[in-house]
């Protein structure tokens, strides 16, 4: 049975991916910093024999390092890690805060490093490779005029250039790495809008479900021959405009 180890996933795009994950039969390890949320979460999936609970900030190596103990604990080991945790905010570019930019390098980069840096060490010494799936977005590559988010996004776009990088070095060992980039999905990141003011951004003049990230997270988990890969999950918002 395959054990996945899934950040920010409290609620949103990595609740929902948790939720198919034991459906489907596999095991996970979720994370969250608000301890309650994530043990409500965690009792909302259903199957307690298929989850374990570790909250704490991913911007401390602590964290990474007590998701694998949980998931060799309670399950054997870890197959996958998908990166979710992630922040975002719009801000002029010269009112940014050192302590604000800190905060997105911390939760949306250092995080992500340093939390794949405990499982990865994890998957070589079990020699038998790994699925990596990172959370990104399109905004990083195709910016918006009066969407000012250079703080998260310069974060953001680590990530990409990460993902790439680990993708070649970590392929001898067997372990793959992508990226799922979302255009605008209905998560509660967007709470206080109404998200479908947005839909006219993409080609197919809608805002993407949370259940349609799943699937793409889950393409890529699953597709053996897929690595380095950022898969734009955008309804045509890169490609043009409805």
């Amino acid at each position: 049975m395959s054990t996945a180890i899934i950040t920010g996933a409290s609620s949103g795009i990595g609740l929902d991916v948790a939720r198919a994950y034991v459906k489907r039969g596999g095991n996970v390890v979720i994370n969250g910093r608000d301890a309650a949320k994530l043990a409500d979460a965690a009792a909302g999936l259903g199957a307690p024999a298929q989850v374990a609970a570790v909250a704490g900030d991913i911007g401390a190596a602590s964290t990474g390092a007590a998701l694998v103990q949980a998931a060799v604990e309670r399950f054997g080991g870890v197959d996958v890690l998908v990166n979710n945790a992630g922040i975002f905010g719009v801000k002029p570019f010269v009112d940014v805060t050192e302590d604000e930019l800190d905060g997105y390098l911390g939760i949306n980069l250092r995080g992500t490093y340093l939390t794949t840096q405990a499982v990865v060490r994890r998957m070589a010494a079990q020699g038998t490779g790994g699925s990596i799936v990172n959370i990104g977005t399109v905004f990083v590559d195709h910016a918006k005029t009066g969407v000012p988010a250079s703080a998260p996004l310069a974060a953001k776009g680590g990530v990409h250039a990460l993902t790439v990088s680990l993708a070649a070095e970590l392929a001898p060992l067997g372990i793959r790495v992508n990226l799922v980039a979302p255009g605008i999905i209905r998560t509660p990141l967007h709470q206080g809008f109404d998200v479908d003011d947005l839909a006219g951004l993409a080609l197919l003049d809608r805002v993407g479900e949370v259940a349609e990230t799943t699937d793409a997270v889950l393409y890529l988990v699953d597709s053996g021959f897929i690595t380095g890969h950022i898969l734009n999950l955008d309804g045509g918002y890169v490609s043009g405009r409805a």
